[in-house]
């Protein structure tokens, strides 16, 4: 399996122009190097202003966005249309990888997916991801998909672990990528979380972003724009908590979810 840097740096809301095109150059230029965005989040040519502004070489760095249903649709051409657009917002000639946000919408594996392996097989992107979906709809689309699945993106934070998922892309090799890995910061407030933070002289956020890392296949991309907070992130992968210490995590008997949408798997 290739390579997704551990950490990533994920831009959702992140729509001031200045402090979106800073907070992108400054995680470049920190060591981040992998960057994540989407159609949906409307920042795509401001992330590409910051990656250009860094520097560090573009092939060092691993850039992602996501087509929409609502945006461009997800019928084969408007994938291709989407992708299209996001490049030239990006100023990029190619993806490292390109998600479906969501199941949602005119989403039709059998449409949508052959859509992503055209891409591929032009180069214009180099992976293909998936985002909000269930094991069902997942099989569905490895399926009709003749390129490897990638990643699939999910909210997973301690108060919301995903077992289920995360065994599924462990069981295909495939990636677990944790977006809203703070829970929005409700992590904060979490006892355990707490105390393994003054245990070892770290923050909170370090806690939960080292616990999510000591899974395998689980990578992670909290959003941040203060230079300070992009810093506390990205040293998490520094941080090895002990047995004690994910044992305690994977016992939060808690399934909180702050992400939702009309159309959401979990909600059928």
């Amino acid at each position: 399996m290739s390579q997704l840097p551990a950490i990533g740096l994920g831009t959702w809301q992140n729509t001031d122009p200045e402090d979106c095109v800073n907070s992108v150059k400054a995680a470049l230029e920190m060591g981040y190097r992998h960057i994540d965005t989407a159609q949906f989040y409307g920042n795509e040519t401001v992330v590409g202003e910051g990656i250009a502004a860094a520097d560090v070489q573009r092939d060092e760095v691993f850039v992602a966005t996501k087509v929409h249903a609502e945006k461009f649709g997800l019928a084969h051409e408007e994938v291709i249309e989407g992708l299209e657009v996001s490049l030239d917002r990006l100023g990029l000639d190619y993806l490292d990888m390109l998600y479906v946000h969501w199941p949602v919408g005119n989403y039709d594996p059998t449409e949508t997916i052959p859509a992503f392996d055209e891409l591929v097989d032009s180069d214009l992107i180099n992976h293909v991801g998936l985002s909000n979906f269930s094991v069902e709809l997942l099989d569905e689309a490895r399926d009709e998909l003749e390129s490897d699945l990638f990643a699939h993106q999910v909210e997973m934070h301690p108060l919301l672990q995903q077992d289920e998922l995360l065994a599924d892309a462990q069981a295909h090799d495939q990636y677990l990528v944790a977006y809203s890995p703070l829970a929005r910061g409700n992590v904060f407030d979490v006892p355990e979380i707490q105390d393994i933070s003054e245990k070892h002289g770290i923050s909170e956020a370090q806690v939960s972003l080292a616990w999510l890392l000591s899974k395998d296949n689980v990578r992670v991309i909290p959003k941040a724009s203060s230079d300070d907070h992009i810093r506390d992130n990205f040293h998490a992968t520094d941080v090895n908590l002990d047995t004690e210490d994910v044992e305690r995590i994977n016992n939060i008997n808690r399934t909180e979810r702050f992400v939702e949408r009309e159309g959401a798997p979990w909600l059928q």
